[in-house]
């Protein structure tokens, strides 16, 4: 332990930290830009100085470490001159439109420019001028609103060993751009949106669709249908300041009806079919020596990758759709059908955790209804807006059910949100399958948790089947790399693009720190406790389909709707 004193306190601390942490510890908030809790420490925004005396020179909190009889001083008119100066020079060369900004409201530098009364900046306004990036479906570059703070760059080649953004230039020259081309298009970019978490500003966000989404409601021709991935209940509490994981289910859907929804339905329906499509094709991969290790394919992030820098492995991910486009496919056939409306006049909307769908969602193969299976995708973020922007109470919203024939779910499909859920829902479907013994206790939880890789045995019937849990794409790599080198002990690997799985997605409420992840994986798993049916095939609405549509799993019909097929991305770095 180190003895200093910060502010006139004395404290303790381990040996190794920080000013910033030793300050934190005593309650005094240093303030900071390109500090971010689960990265390393970069102390290039310097906007966390202090005094430590016997130094004639400030130094960066986040950067210096403690040492026995430091004194730190925080808030002198030294520090708080410095750290103005430094805020308004950023400013400075900061585009002035907050009102018009995607983070407006919730945006680190501006909360800064606030919490340091930056009124009248003494300093020129000097912008580059340079062009947005709207290349992908799925984000955008906004470069002029950089503050190199660098914390894109590494959650993109650290976290996700993607390495589609780096640094250009030197000095004031400086500048975050994507790699091997001038737009993210051309780059490696997988469209994951982790890079969206990282950055404090606006100059990284998702491709929003609001307005298109209040057209097709204001279409009287248009039937507008949605559909509720199962991450996006536990996070959308935060977008209206509630608590992690608070928000009813019922009067979630009631606040969807309330904003125009002509129908809610959920995607954890397609979640249960999913671990009835894709249960069965590990089941027939083992017995008829189909190509192993089976890979998932529900996270778009994780099949654009596999794509992009694995294509000779494409043959080991599952040929299912995700949940997303198996329902898209089933609302224009199945359900249409059902309810006896036009396919023609069905504008389905999902509401998902992630950026990436809304790339998923234009693939061109994404058609086997024959429409487009899904014509639009909105952000839990997205949702959070237009939630605040129709002026709703939840406190005081009446609950209401979902609409029928893909609306009922188990607790199976609910912990698909979650790292190792979609894993343990096919380990609950497929061991009662395969044994015909029923599982009374449903928790597989060495499936669970945040670690980067899990991994484990079960037996069916003496025949041992070895899995593995990815999440976060630089965890994924280890794992492709076995698999490449023909090294791999596994007959099913799950793999989600983003920390934490779908609860971390890069369409979630915005976060830097793990810490919230790990909350939204609790609420998960409480929803699934509370769940009368755990076990996807007992879905009784699952059942109905298959003895009204699809006859069976694997089936021409399942097949040619719910199945799909991949592509070498072929880019110029493989």
């Amino acid at each position: 332990m180190v003895n200093l004193t910060v502010d006139g306190i004395k404290i303790s601390v381990p040996e190794g930290s920080t000013i910033l942490q030793a300050a934190k510890e005593v309650g005094v908030s240093i303030p900071t830009l390109c500090y971010h809790p689960d990265q390393a420490v970069k102390a290039n925004c310097r906007v966390c100085v202090c005094e430590v005396e016997g130094n004639r020179l400030l130094q960066a909190a986040c950067a210096m470490p403690v040492f026995e009889g430091m004194t730190v001083k925080t808030r002198t008119p030294k520090v708080l001159e410095a750290r103005r100066t430094i805020l308004e020079l950023i400013l400075a060369n900061h585009p002035q439109d907050c009102l018009n900004c995607i983070r407006n409201g919730n945006c680190e530098l501006q909360s800064l420019a606030e919490e340091f009364a930056i009124r009248d900046n003494p300093f020129e306004n000097k912008v580059r001028g340079l062009p947005k990036d709207f290349s992908t479906p799925a984000l955008f570059r906004d470069p002029d609103k950089c503050v190199l703070c660098r914390r894109c760059i590494e959650a993109c080649s650290v976290i996700q060993s993607v390495n589609a953004l780096g640094l250009e230039g030197r000095g004031v020259h400086s500048m975050v751009v994507p790699t091997l081309g001038k737009d993210l298009l051309e780059s490696p970019c997988i469209m994951c949106g982790q890079c969206i978490h990282a950055c404090p500003v606006g100059a990284i966000g998702e491709n929003e669709q609001i307005d298109e989404f209040l057209a097709a409601l204001a279409d009287p021709n248009k039937i507008v249908v949605t559909q509720i991935a199962p991450a996006v209940r536990v996070a959308i509490a935060e977008e209206i300041g509630m608590t992690t994981g608070d928000m009813p289910m019922n009067v979630f859907v009631q606040g969807l009806r309330q904003i125009g929804f002509d129908y809610v339905l959920h995607t954890n329906f397609t979640a249960d079919l999913t671990i009835m499509e894709e249960g069965n094709e590990l089941l027939k991969r083992l017995k008829e020596g189909g190509t192993l290790p089976m890979f998932t394919s529900c996270s778009p992030g994780w099949i654009n990758f596999c794509e992009t820098f694995y294509p000779d492995l494409t043959n080991n991910l599952s040929t299912c759709k995700s949940p997303q486009q198996m329902f898209g496919s089933l609302v224009k056939t199945y359900w249409a059908d059902k309810m006896g409306i036009d396919p023609a006049n069905i504008y389905s909307v999902s509401i998902m955790p992630c950026v990436a769908k809304k790339f998923e969602a234009a693939r061109p193969e994404m058609c086997s209804s024959g429409y487009r299976d899904v014509d639009l995708v909105l952000t839990t973020r997205e949702i959070g807006r237009l939630f605040r922007m129709s002026g709703l109470d939840f406190n005081k919203l009446p609950g209401a059910d979902f609409d029928p024939w893909m609306g009922k779910y188990t607790g199976a499909a609910v912990i698909f949100g979650a790292s190792g859920g979609v894993m343990e829902a096919a380990l609950r479907t497929v061991y009662e399958v395969v044994t015909g013994n029923t599982l009374e206790d449903v928790n597989f939880t060495v499936t669970r948790g945040i670690t980067g890789i899990k991994e484990a045995e079960v037996d069916l019937n003496g025949t041992v089947v070895k899995v593995a849990i990815a999440n976060g794409l630089a965890n994924a790599r280890k794992l492709m790399d076995q698999v490449r080198a023909g090294e791999s002990p596994y007959h099913f690997i799950e793999i989600m693009a983003c920390p934490g799985g779908c609860i971390g997605g890069g369409g979630q409420p915005i976060t830097k720190a793990n810490v919230k992840r790990v909350e939204r994986i609790d609420a998960i798993y409480v929803e699934d406790e509370a769940c009368e049916m755990r076990k996807s095939h007992i879905n009784p609405e699952v059942t109905a389909i298959y003895e009204d549509f699809l006859h069976e799993p694997l089936g021409h019909k399942s097949h040619e709707l719910l199945h799909t097929h991949y592509h070498n991305a072929n880019k110029k770095f493989l």
